[in-house]
């Protein structure tokens, strides 16, 4: 049965910033929520009842398995129920969204004061609902917190035009003749129905060039975003496809998979290389027949899904390794755009670096600083083996100590210790740049893998995978 308030009683609510009776916002079919509640009744009652706004819904009955959703999907909105005046829940909830303030917050809870409040405003809520609630009231939370999000801060990518609703002729920031090719091309091929593969580096914005092509295709349903490294192989074809009622053990229930979430829509297959090579079968199947058959089912179901992929690893070479079955690739290599490292369009590092201070100030809610002109010379010719999600952080990190970009440099952006004395940083190897900075992140977050691999925009899985080569081969670990 589903979670209602009693008919007739008026539930107080505590709500800051916005004006009640604004107009609904527009279709929520390109968002997406996750649910987080221990109790199975409310968990459906706001799955059924947000199920035909928002494109993709998931459920957590708690937060170590939240956590595990948040490191496979973005999540637009988030929907918690919270212990308060515990501020556990709070602090774990908040590093759910990590550096995504973009990711819409709102509590729920039984717990009524305005210490509970605060402390809720502290965390980043957009709305702070009290238990119980009618369905009404939470839609009324979510267009609020959804209409007024900013989409446009801290991804050069997101920016979008006040009226149109999609990225500007600027909305990529960089002037460099890539960065216009490569606004040229995806505003080519975002109307088209074909699939395309977005290649490049970790940090060189992949997902954000894959939204781009998503907002600017007119497709009306929603964007689903899939990390496939971040899911466990034997329930890759369920989560994937979805599965039906006594498919397999545990499977209690029919759950639809992300391909029924991305019907009308597009859907976004991150780290592609990771799909195992039984589902690469499948997939390709999926791709030349448009129709799909969940686990146990008898019958294939029919879907409308363009298909984006993604990897930071060379699939013609996966390839000859026999690792990426050919007949997928050339499959989603139809049309191919690569991202440029950072490193590559240096000359783009002053427009990046303003946007960032100008959105990342009024994201933190403090002045912006001014960069001085040997700071900025200095930001232009660092490698950036982290790309743009580096300088990112690096202005991000300033901006929070309250320091000038030049103290964060100081050994580095990254924060690394300087190279030994005499060492020819410029001859160093991409490899071992890229080694230097994991190994940094990794220590910086004490050991922790998941939270490492967070940071550095990759899967756990990929990075285990880095460090085990590592250790395998003498000649990168012995720099």
């Amino acid at each position: 049965m589903g979670y209602r308030a009693p008919g007739d009683r008026k539930v107080d609510r505590v709500q800051w910033g916005w004006v009640d009776g604004e107009p609904p916002i527009g279709s929520l079919k390109q968002n997406s929520v996750l649910i987080i509640d221990d109790e199975p009744g409310i968990r459906s009652f706001l799955r059924r009842g947000m199920e035909k706004q928002f494109g993709l819904i998931e459920a957590a009955e708690d937060l170590d398995t939240a956590e595990r959703l948040v490191e496979r999907c973005h999540f637009d909105l988030i929907i918690a129920e919270v212990r308060l005046p515990d501020r556990s829940d709070l602090e774990r909830v908040k590093r759910l969204r990590g550096e995504d303030r973009n990711t819409a917050l709102i509590f729920i809870s039984a717990h009524a004061s305005a210490e509970a409040a605060i402390e809720a405003l502290r965390a980043g809520a957009a709305d702070f609902i009290l238990k119980p609630f009618r369905m009404a009231e939470i839609m009324a939370a979510v267009e609020r917190c959804m209409k007024y999000r900013r989409p446009d801060r801290g991804d050069p990518l997101r920016r979008q035009g006040p009226q149109t609703g999609v990225f500007d002729d600027g909305g990529m920031v960089g002037g460099c003749e890539a960065m216009a090719r490569l606004r040229s091309v995806i505003r080519r091929i975002a109307p088209m129905p074909t699939t395309v593969l977005i290649e490049g580096e970790s940090g060189t914005g992949k997902e954000l060039a894959a939204r781009a092509i998503h907002l600017w295709s007119g497709r009306g349903g929603g964007f689903v975003p899939v990390n496939c490294g971040a899911i466990a192989p034997e329930l890759m074809e369920s989560e994937i496809f979805g599965h039906v009622k006594g498919a397999f053990t545990g499977a209690h229930q029919a759950r639809e998979g992300l391909f029924a979430y991305a019907n009308d829509g597009t859907l976004f297959l991150d780290e592609i290389s990771e799909l195992p090579l039984p589902l690469q079968i499948h997939l390709l199947r999926v791709l030349e027949e448009q129709r799909i058959r969940p686990v146990g089912a008898n019958r294939e179901i029919p879907v409308d899904v363009r298909i984006l992929a993604a990897s930071n690893r060379n699939l013609a070479l996966e390839v000859e390794c026999g690792r990426f079955r050919e007949d997928l690739y050339y499959r989603l290599n139809v049309v191919s755009v690569r991202m440029p490292a950072l490193r590559e369009h240096l000359e783009d590092v002053p427009e990046l670096v303003d946007f960032f201070v100008r959105t990342l100030s009024s994201d933190m809610g403090i002045a912006p600083r001014p960069i001085e002109k040997t700071v900025l010379e200095a930001l232009c010719v660092y490698p950036w083996p982290g790309n743009v999600r580096e300088l990112r952080n690096v202005i991000e990190r300033c901006l929070a100590l309250g320091q000038s970009p030049e103290n964060c440099l100081r050994g580095g952006p990254s924060g690394e210790a300087p190279p030994p004395a005499g060492e020819d940083t410029q001859a160093l190897s991409l490899e071992v740049v890229e080694k230097r900075h994991i190994l940094k992140v990794l220590d910086m977050n004490d050991g922790n893998k998941s939270a490492a691999a967070r940071q550095l925009g990759v899967s756990r899985k990929t990075l285990e995978r880095k460090v085990q080569a590592w250790q395998s081969d003498d000649r990168i670990s012995s720099q």
